[in-house]
């Protein structure tokens, strides 16, 4: 069963980049990606995000193997205005701002299948603050 490093390595060459150019890219060191490929580390979320951004790849994929790995190619990531505010105001990081990006898909957004209101400076300051209280 391939590993969450396997999966990194294969979405890596078939963009043909080397672990120099994803490791750049990741702003992590080409030590620590060839650990993860090789099954020596394990990945934090937030250096799993990194990467994941870098090769326009799902996190779900990565993790589980579930998306289509020829899905790899997709939009990057667009960070709304009122999240790049609130983003701001709570002084989060860039990793941080896109792990509160995708609790927005993963929970609000999939809940219901009607289009829900586009969430304000305050409702993303108010999410990240439920997020932190569930998981400090």
């Amino acid at each position: 069963m391939p590993s969450v490093g396997d999966r990194i390595r294969e979405i890596r060459e078939a963009q043909k980049l080397t672990q120099d150019q994803l490791a750049e890219k990741a702003d992590i060191s080409k030590g620590f990606l060839s650990e993860i490929e090789n099954g020596k580390r394990n990945v934090s979320s937030e250096y799993l995000l990194r990467v994941a951004n870098a090769l326009c790849a799902s996190v779900d994929y990565l993790l589980r193997g579930t998306t289509d790995v020829s899905n790899a190619n997709k939009e990057p990531v667009v960070i709304p205005p009122e999240l790049s505010d609130a983003a701001q105001r709570l002084n989060l990081s860039y990793a941080e701002t896109i792990e509160l990006l995708e609790a927005h898909r993963s929970v609000i957004a999939r809940r219901s299948m009607k289009q829900s209101k586009p969430f304000s400076i305050d409702d993303w300051v108010a999410l990240h603050k439920a997020i932190k209280q569930v998981f400090g």
